[in-house]
């Protein structure tokens, strides 16, 4: 049998509509009907973060509350919007809140040892990719084993139908192709530890 694991589905925009927000969700769902998969959709609009500062004592509870998600989790799906060619300051703020440490918790706890899998989304035809070369250089730095398969998805705004599903089976199949290796080497990670 399958090792049981818990995957947070995270995206780096606070838009309501966001379409890397459909991204992640719709990658998250369709792995979970493997079975063996808790998903947590994170949304970090729902968390309403504070800029990140050292000056901000104590820690804040939605950022506890974060860190707390992150830490259950054996594996990220994260759908990295691209904003002037980088990461979002969306996702950048989590992240640094995420790898700060707390009492009983070690600075990393968040990140370290675990997978990721990466995706990007956008309206334009490079689908997000450049931004997404920065979060997988981020979670390396944060010793996340960030898994090969990446997926970019251009034309993001036409892409899904009212139900949250895309519309093209290739390129749903590319983008659950990211998730399933998160899944398969998060598994193998639980298998050996």
């Amino acid at each position: 049998m399958s090792q049981h694991i818990r995957v947070g589905i995270l995206w780096g925009s606070l838009r309501k509509e966001s379409i890397n927000g459909k991204l992640a969700k719709f990658v998250g769902q369709s792995i979970s009907k493997d079975g063996g998969i808790d998903l947590d959709v994170i949304d970090l609009a729902d968390l309403d973060l504070p800029m990140y500062s050292e000056d901000i004592s104590p820690m804040p509870n939605s950022v506890n509350e974060l860190k707390d998600r992150l830490i259950a989790c054996d594996a990220l799906i994260v759908a990295c919007p691209e904003y002037n060619g980088s990461i979002t300051g969306a996702l950048k703020n989590a992240i640094d809140w995420a790898s700060v440490g707390r009492d009983g918790d070690p600075p990393r706890a968040c990140f370290e040892g675990k997978v990721a899998g990466l995706l990007s989304s956008s309206p334009g035809a490079l689908g997000g990719i450049r931004g997404m070369r920065h979060v997988r250089l981020i979670l390396s730095q944060l010793q996340m084993l960030v898994v090969p398969a990446e997926y970019a998805l251009g034309g993001g705004h036409e892409a899904f139908d009212e139900h949250g599903n895309m519309k093209d089976e290739t390129k749903a199949s590319m983008a659950i192709h990211v998730g399933h290796q998160a899944v398969r080497v998060s598994r193998a990670l639980k298998a050996v530890d």
